[in-house]
């Protein structure tokens, strides 16, 4: 895994799961894989970063781009670039 997430794939990364685990409820309710993607997105745009290291990531956030990762390498024609 690469030692930084760019906000590029950081927004990849929140699109997979918001298709994976839709808004739910009258109040589209995000799931919490997209909250906690979100709340490092928004951090990025407030701190106008365009990366942060991987390592530096809450545990869980980290748990869903190791997972995004490996699915984007099970299928190569859309794996990062």
């Amino acid at each position: 895994m690469s030692a930084d997430i760019s906000l590029t794939n950081l927004e990849k990364l929140i699109n997979h799961w918001r298709l994976s685990k839709p808004s739910t409820g009258e109040e589209s309710t995000l799931s919490p894989e997209v909250n906690a993607l979100a709340s490092v997105y928004a951090q990025m745009i407030y701190e106008r970063r365009h990366a942060l290291p991987i390592s530096a990531l809450p545990p869980f956030v980290r748990q869903l781009i190791e997972e995004w990762m490996a699915r984007q390498e099970a299928m190569p024609s859309q794996a990062i670039k």
